[in-house]
């Protein structure tokens, strides 16, 4: 279409698949589907006259502000939908299925016993702040290229919105938990008492539990994460995505975004939110989305916002 460059290509297309999804599969699990359906035509007809509108009036500060962020700013309603949808499918969670690799793999539950065996509210702290930095990550490296250069941060939108779309059409599919099943900290969903056993226990240590940093993890679990996207773990594939960018375009700050991109990837299992088995599904799935979304966004760019 006119005006379009690869993000607004492929946000549309999220949008439409989604659309296509509710209108074809939606079950009784999916409330207020034809809302929902309205909702996702309201977001198309909206990112088009954004985009329409920016093109007729390019000097326009405010029009500049939402035809660069506009994708950011969709991250979070899309996020919330895949909660809504991702019984679609599946009547239930996959939670017992992943739990059960988990311990043929293992031969335990490594995401429980991590803590279990080291319940030290110094590291507890250091690694859930690693988990915490995954929100100033992804905003952080943004500023930063935006300052730098808006060709090079249209280029970073691009590529993580299509990382986190494919990652949302995943958790509409496959849901799964993750390792807050085993706390009885997900929604009212209760495993199996045979895959509960698996656990050697249930409860987080008191020790953890005094860390800001928990504290705080916890307040956002319980208002902002809807159940269902654990698998692959978004923390994980966003995560290594921000991380190519870091190592493509800001080279002085590489090693140090390594490091932490090394600790959230621990933190994910130590701090219960995911399974082992996710953290690797989040590995692979960063290794083809990366250079496909970098690929398609060289091969479809029309033209460079920045310049505008």
């Amino acid at each position: 279409m006119k005006n379009y460059t690869f993000i607004d290509y492929a946000t549309q297309a999220y949008i439409a698949v989604v659309a296509l999804l509710i209108l074809c599969f939606h079950n009784d699990t999916v409330s207020g589907w034809p809302w929902l359906l309205g909702a996702n035509a309201a977001w198309m007809v909206l990112v088009h006259l954004l985009v329409q509108a920016y093109a007729r009036h390019p000097s326009s500060r405010l029009l500049n502000f939402f035809r660069h962020f506009y994708p950011v700013i969709l991250y979070t309603p899309f996020y919330v939908e895949t909660g809504l949808l991702n019984r679609m499918f599946f009547k239930d969670y996959l939670d017992p299925t992943i739990a059960q690799w988990e311990q043929q793999l293992w031969g335990c539950q490594p995401s429980v016993l991590f803590m279990h065996k080291l319940p030290w509210l110094a590291l507890s702290e250091v690694l859930y702040a690693a988990y915490f930095s995954y929100y100033a990550i992804i905003v952080g490296i943004g500023i930063a290229l935006f300052v730098r250069s808006r060709e090079q941060f249209f280029h970073y939108v691009s590529v993580v919105s299509f990382v986190f779309y494919v990652c949302y059409l995943i958790y509409i599919v496959l849901p799964v938990i993750g390792t807050p099943v085993f706390f009885h900290d997900a929604g009212g969903y209760e495993l199996p008492p045979a895959i509960q056993q698996l656990a050697v226990t249930d409860t987080y240590p008191a020790s953890v539990q005094s860390g800001i940093f928990f504290r705080l993890m916890s307040w956002l679990y319980r208002v902002f994460e809807p159940p269902g996207a654990a698998f692959p773990s978004s923390h994980v594939v966003v995560t290594l995505c921000t991380l190519y960018f870091s190592f493509r375009y800001l080279r002085p700050i590489r090693y140090v975004h390594l490091v932490i991109a090394v600790l959230l990837c621990l933190a994910t299992v130590y701090c219960r939110y995911h399974f082992v088995v996710d953290v690797l599904a989040g590995m692979v799935t960063a290794a083809v989305l990366v250079p496909t979304g970098n690929w398609l966004y060289f091969k479809y760019q029309q033209r460079d916002l920045g310049k505008s």
